[in-house]
């Protein structure tokens, strides 16, 4: 069928997946806040301007939504509400809260709730995932400079959340316990984070954040039984490592070169085509937020211990 995506929200992240989508879907048309932001990117790369959040919807047959974290949930309810299948960036919602009214909208009206974890469509882990059975002990780090762009939610739920995301996925286990310590540096909300997080099949992750670091880094190793897998998002390669007739040998992976953003939309699509279970779920995403939320709960809660 001929696909109309629609798109809410054409900021930093809403401009690149309009240009994306473009190359996507039959048709595509955005809506905006800012109406001279929404008047520049539709001349710009050239698609349709709906004048209303309501217009945008009516017209869709998918719909993207990339805006401030703030304003998902009511984007997000009014699509579904319509009977529109929604892509929601990372994080589902602002609070649990509103997460778990949305995954039960979508599943009340039998639409699809997709969310936008993007680190499951980079090539390296793409590439390297079916090697990581059952991990024992994971290590992430993600380390960025500062940007004001972000500054609206804490680091946990801007770079964390990534991470969150990848090891509740490879650890197929419920968590069982959350540690965590944090501190606002140049914000009023963490900025610096570290969490250990506990499985109830005994794997254990242990995550730093910052989004106040000189260099950016983005690895997360997983240790498993006569194996190991680092995968550095940012160079797109992999280190993996077997245990064979004793030894420790290097494990070769071949990661194709392809652009992420691209295969999550592209996935997106073709879910809503296919009426086929999307790759990262509504399900999935309020289970990343509901460990954020602890993660950041904890966080403020350890500034008492120090303050």
């Amino acid at each position: 069928m001929a696909m109309k995506a629609g798109v809410a929200g054409v900021g930093h992240l809403g401009y690149h997946h309009t240009r994306i989508l473009k190359g996507l879907a039959d048709s595509v048309m955005i809506h905006d806040t800012d109406s001279e932001r929404l008047r520049k990117v539709a001349e710009e790369l050239g698609v349709k301007a709906a004048s209303s959040l309501e217009e945008l919807i009516d017209w869709s047959d998918a719909l993207d939504v990339p805006c401030t974290t703030s304003a998902h949930y009511e984007v997000v309810v009014k699509a579904l509400k319509e009977n529109v299948p929604v892509l929601v960036e990372k994080p589902l919602a602002a609070t649990v809260e509103q997460g778990m009214k949305m995954v039960a909208l979508a599943e009340e009206k039998g639409l699809l709730l997709a969310v936008g974890h993007i680190e499951r469509f980079n090539p390296a882990m793409a590439a390297v995932s079916h090697v990581i059975q059952n991990p024992i002990f994971m290590e992430g780090h993600r380390m960025a400079g500062f940007s004001p762009r972000c500054t609206d939610v804490s680091v946990v739920m801007d770079l964390m959340i990534h991470d969150i995301d990848l090891v509740l996925w490879k650890a197929g286990s419920p968590v069982a316990e959350i540690h965590a310590s944090g501190v606002p540096v140049l914000t009023d909300t963490v900025d610096i984070c570290n969490a250990r997080l506990q499985f109830e099949n005994g794997a254990v992750a242990n995550l730093t954040a910052s989004r106040i670091s000189a260099e950016p880094k983005r690895k997360l190793r997983f240790f498993q039984r006569h194996g190991y897998v680092s995968v550095d998002f940012g160079e797109r390669s992999i280190t993996a490592l077997a245990l064979q007739n004793g030894r420790i040998v290097p494990a070769p992976v071949q990661v194709e070169n392809y652009d992420a953003l691209t295969a999550e939309l592209k996935s997106f699509l073709n879910a809503v085509t296919e009426k086929t279970a999307p790759a990262v779920s509504g399900a999935e995403g309020l289970a990343a937020l509901k460990a954020a939320e602890t993660i950041q709960f904890k966080s403020l809660e350890s500034l008492k211990q120090i303050r």
